[in-house]
Formats: structure tokens, C-alpha cells, sequence
């Protein structure tokens, strides 16, 4: 007998047998100079892809992609059926300037009284939302400039930590101080461009912000790509008076979740210094963690927006695939990645989010998105907007975390939004954990590679951190048809979970299987290699990714070391209001016990 395995078409897979099997990695973990060593291994001819190969096997690659009849036709691309329009939401013009749009975000929040809050502000830490600044601008209470000085002198004792732990990569105090100069003197003349004029945001590495070079978190992708002029949803926050004060770090060229950066410094989670910060937008994520600024935008390609906003105890948006423009990143033709908000509350979210969408010309043509819309949570009758709400969850795979602090508190946020509304919570099943995440590694991997080839050919290969040439000496090993093999996977998948949210509204899990891991010594000067850990922060973010649903991430609490963990809550196609909504909810449940991270600035009040 040979080892060719026949799948059923997906239709005709029975549920009642499919058995939730843990994921189990066979990687070694790899620091220091045993991991600089086993690079050089991999990198040897002949040997290196004869190791490759020997991991791809204990990892059951081959079986999955090359001994495996998969009778799905590929889908390169999410495809999605027509959706139904949501309940209760507002619908934002793509076409409409941002300016506009974000107007009618603002009457989708609750009534906002800032009466007291400034001398009046209670015992228990909370963060500086986008209304408060907006506030303490308009009653000249503080200036964009002068919040502009605070920033600036944090960033730059930041800048001389020993060891390095840099927040940002490029940074030009002379350059934040003229954008805030500029938005000081249009609240002194009474004109602010919109809510969001005079709020500080930090864009990742790998989002053109002109001047900014876009580096990628790498050495040298600044040398062979200029910058011009900003990515379009740049562009269209900065339309809205957003003061950028630079490009935030990054795990190299987004191929790692840890937020390890071997060639700038690697950032540091602000609830624990001595931990990571979850990548690959580990940056942006700090940033808003600490209070610097108020939100920021990072790149989501594997869970790079949620899985830092859950290990930094914030709150991290991915929109469905192709809501957003991608023009102007350097992951722009990707199947699998989108640009997304990170804030520290869910309605500082939806203010960004409802900025900068958009889809591209070519992405309404073919994916037909139903029209961006947000969530009324203004009405006085929104208690009972959830009622109705079906929770899908699926036991065993939410279960399946490192420690049962993150699936208790998790399921402590899901039973107290059930209680308040009298959500439906039904168990689901989803088939092929497994064939899903190796179908994403190789969807992603072969398209950073295509990315990236050209200049590695050229010489600039040897000149990539350790990690990100242990990840492209695996990418290099996918073939055409494993490609091909995992994109009919990717149908597959779809099929399973359009027929899935016929009976639920949303998909529940915790964001990562672990809270924020430690940051070995010996991982600083060359990264590491640590495959197990990955499998935990990226255990339940992949679906979002393949199959381009919206997701995001909120806080629900903490572990006994005190480290931030998050729900994930993922949408039907389109769904981005829906999830708002919830998450908004389970802030309320939530967020009243938020703890103040040990690295945090006050930079709207001057202590």
C-alpha cells in the first residue's frame, strides 16, 4: 500500500467523527550560538534542505500537502457568498472623505461627559481615550505641542536604554514638533480637521509614513526601496490632523511572533520589561500599552495586530481582507495580511478604523464587500442589541492553552456576556486544525519569499536577522504544488466555516494560548528559534488570516504574574460592526480592573 491518503469532499465530512487533536510541534528551541550554528547548518547545501525536509516530515508537511488527494479546486484568494446586511450598525461611505466618516463614528459612541474627568479622575487606572484628548485640546486645557515635548523626551531616553529596547525605529523630534505646531494652530484658530486632529500615532515599519524610511525592522530594505509618499491609509489619517511621530519597531519583516529584533533592540512588553511583546507589530502595541500615543497601526498577516494587542493588554482590530487599502505597505499583494488598528478601548478602534478604510478598485471588483458599517453603541437600547447573539465555540480547541488561566478568564468574559444579554453560546466543530495551519505557513511564506527574493538573490540575504533565515530556508522548500495543494486547502476551510456561521454570529477563543513569554539573554544579540511557543501565541488567530474574516482582540483580565490576556472574537465575512459590538460589551464586563503597566507616561496630564 502506498501513502496516498483521499480526503472526502468537504460536504461530505461527517462531523460527529472528527476528534480535536492537539497541536505538537517537533522543533528544537535555539538561542545564542547553537542557533547561529544550526543556521549555518541550514544554509549548507545538501545538508540543510536534508534537515528541512526531516522537520517538514515530523511536522507531517509532506503528509498533508504531497501524500494527500485533496479534491477541493484551490482558491487563491478568499471568496466569500453575498452577506446579509447587519443589525443595528451605520453605514460608512467608502467614497465619503474621512473626515465625514469619522462624524458618523462619533455618533455610533456612547454620550461622553467629560465633566470632572480631569480633576476628578477616580482611584482605578485608566487609559487617555481619543475624546479626552480631543477635549483637553478644545477647552485649552494642553496643546498638540506641548503633549508633543513629552513624547519627544520619552522617546529619547527611551533611545538610551542599555541594552536597547527602541519602541521606534525612526524617529525625527523636529518632525513631530512642526505636525503638532501645525495642529496647535488650528485649535487656537478653532478649525481641528476632526477628532482625531492633534492624536499621536505610531505606524509600523513596514506602513510607508513620508519622510520615513520603511525598513521592515530589517538592515537594509530602506536602501532598495524609497519611500515617496504615504501608504493610503496613512494618507487618509493624516487628512484627519493625526501627528505621527515615526515608524514603530517591528519583528523582521514580520516573520516571527515574538517581537524579537536583533538589528535595532528588541521592544519590551510594558507590563513585565523582562518579557516579550508579542509580534510581529510589537511596537505599536507597546506604544499604546505605555500611553505614548493613543493608537497605532500595525500589519496583521499571521495574527500580528491581535497577538501583541493581547500579551500588551490592549486592543487590536483585524478587518476582513481587502476592507483596507494595502497600497503603500510592503506586504501589498498578499492574500493573507491587512493593515489594522491598535488602541487601548474598542471605540478609540472604531475612530481609526472608520479613518482609514477602504478598499481598493481592484479588491471591490472582485471580492464584492458588503458596505463598511459600525455599531450604534450610542442607543439607549443597546442592552438588548445582543440578545440574539449566537457564540460559537468550539471546547476542546478554546481549551487548548499553555496555562488554564487564559481559557478560564476567557471563559469567565464569554459566560458574563451570556448572563447580561442572553447570548446563545453553541459548541461547534472545526474539522482540519492541522492541514489549516500548515495551508497558512505555506500561503504566507511563499508569498513573503516571492516579496523578498529578488534582493535576496542580490546580495542582501546574508544581511537578514537568524530567525528570518531560518523562516525563508523553510519557504524556500515549499514547491508550486505545495502552493496549489494548500489553496484548495484553504476552500476546504472556507466551506466548513461559511457552513458554520449559517447557525452562529461569531467565532470565541482565546487570542493566544499563552500570556507574554520570557525573553531569553540569549535571544537579544541573535534572536532565537522557538517553534512550540509560536504554535501557542498563534494557536487561534490563523482563520482570520487564510480565510480573511474580521477578528479582534480585547482584554479580560490578567494571570497570577499579572500579564494581560485576550479574547479573540472572529466575524462572519464583512461582519467588522458585530465584532465591535461584542468586544465593546465584554469591555464593559472587563475592563473596570485594568492594571496600570509598569512602564507607563501620562502624557496628556504632566505629573
Amino acid at each position: 500500500m502506498g501513502k496516498k491518503r483521499v480526503m472526502v469532499p468537504a460536504k461530505d465530512v461527517d462531523l460527529s467523527c472528527v476528534k480535536y487533536e492537539p497541536q505538537v510541534v517537533q522543533a528544537p528551541h535555539l538561542a545564542g550560538f547553537m542557533f547561529r550554528l544550526f543556521v549555518r547548518i541550514l544554509e549548507t547545501p545538501v545538508i540543510g534542505p536534508t534537515l528541512i525536509n526531516y522537520l517538514k516530515k515530523d511536522n507531517k508537511f509532506d503528509e498533508i500537502l504531497r501524500q494527500t488527494a485533496i479534491p477541493e479546486e484551490p482558491m487563491f484568494k478568499p471568496e466569500y457568498p453575498p452577506q446579509e446586511m447587519e443589525s443595528g450598525v451605520v453605514v460608512l461611505d467608502e467614497d465619503e472623505r474621512p473626515e465625514g466618516r469619522l462624524e458618523s463614528a462619533l455618533k455610533c459612541l456612547p454620550h461622553y461627559d467629560p465633566a470632572g474627568l480631569w480633576e476628578n479622575l477616580s482611584a482605578s487606572f485608566r487609559y487617555w481615550k481619543i475624546r479626552d484628548y480631543a477635549y483637553a485640546y478644545r477647552s485649552r486645557k494642553v496643546t498638540p505641542s506641548m503633549v508633543a515635548e513629552r513624547i519627544i523626551s520619552i522617546i529619547e531616553a527611551n533611545g538610551r536604554n542599555k541594552p536597547p529596547t527602541p519602541l521606534l525605529i525612526s524617529f525625527d523630534a523636529a518632525e513631530v514638533r512642526e505636525q503638532a505646531a501645525a495642529s496647535t494652530e488650528r485649535f487656537e484658530a478653532g478649525n481641528p480637521f476632526s477628532i482625531l486632529d492633534g492624536i499621536f500615532m505610531a505606524i509600523k515599519d513596514d506602513i510607508d509614513c513620508y519622510p520615513h524610511p520603511s525598513k521592515g525592522g530589517s538592515a537594509w530594505m530602506h536602501e532598495v526601496r524609497t519611500v515617496k509618499k504615504d501608504a493610503v491609509c496613512v494618507s487618509k489619517l493624516r487628512s484627519c490632523g493625526v501627528i505621527f511621530i515615526g515608524k514603530a519597531n517591528m519583528h523582521e519583516f514580520g516573520m516571527g511572533t515574538t517581537g524579537n529584533n536583533s538589528n535595532y533592540g528588541t521592544t519590551r512588553n510594558p507590563h513585565a520589561p523582562d518579557r516579550y511583546t508579542g509580534g510581529s507589530s510589537s511596537g505599536p502595541a507597546a506604544i499604546v500599552a505605555s500611553g505614548i500615543c493613543s493608537a497605532a497601526l500595525g500589519t496583521d498577516g499571521g495574527g500580528s495586530v491581535r497577538i501583541p494587542s493581547s500579551l500588551c493588554g490592549v486592543v487590536g482590530l483585524k478587518s476582513n481582507y481587502g476592507r483596507t487599502s494595502m497600497e503603500g505597505s510592503l506586504c501589498d499583494s498578499g492574500t493573507v495580511e491587512i493593515i489594522g488598528p491598535i488602541a487601548s478601548s474598542v471605540e478609540d478602534v472604531m475612530l481609526v478604523y472608520a479613518a482609514m478604510l477602504g478598499a481598493s478598485p481592484a479588491n471591490r471588483i472582485s471580492l464584492k464587500p458588503s458596505p463598511p458599517c459600525l455599531p450604534t453603541l450610542s442607543f439607549n437600547d443597546n442592552a438588548n442589541a445582543l440578545g440574539s447573539l449566537r457564540i460559537g465555540k468550539y471546547t476542546p480547541w478554546f481549551n487548548d492553552v499553555l496555562s488554564t488561566e487564559v481559557s478560564d478568564k476567557c471563559e469567565d468574559a464569554v459566560k458574563k456576556l451570556s448572563k447580561a444579554h442572553g447570548c446563545e453560546v453553541i459548541e461547534i466543530v472545526i474539522p482540519e486544525l492541522d492541514e489549516m495551519r500548515t495551508a497558512h505557513v505555506v500561503s504566507i511564506g511563499s508569498e513573503c519569499l516571492c516579496s523578498l527574493n529578488p534582493d535576496c538573490e542580490d546580495g542582501k540575504g546574508v544581511r537578514l536577522s537568524y530567525d528570518t533565515r531560518t523562516s525563508l530556508a523553510l519557504f524556500r522548500s515549499f514547491t508550486a504544488a505545495d502552493y496549489v495543494a494548500a489553496q484548495c486547502i484553504r476552500r476546504r476551510l472556507m466551506y466548513y466555516h461559511m457552513e458554520i456561521f449559517k447557525n452562529i454570529d461569531v467565532i470565541v477563543t482565546p487570542t493566544t494560548g499563552t500570556t507574554a513569554p520570557k525573553i531569553p539573554r540569549s535571544a537579544l544579540k541573535s534572536g532565537e528559534t522557538d517553534l512550540q511557543t509560536t504554535a501557542y501565541l498563534m494557536r487561534f488567530v490563523v482563520p482570520a488570516n487564510l480565510l480573511g474574516f474580521p477578528a479582534i482582540s480585547v482584554p479580560v483580565g490578567y494571570d497570577k504574574e499579572g500579564l494581560p490576556i485576550g479574547l479573540q472574537i472572529m466575524g462572519r465575512p464583512w461582519a467588522e460592526a458585530t465584532i465591535l459590538r461584542v468586544a465593546s460589551e465584554v469591555e464593559k464586563f472587563c475592563g473596570e480592573s485594568k492594571k496600570k503597566p509598569v512602564s507607563y507616561y501620562d502624557v496628556l496630564r504632566a505629573n
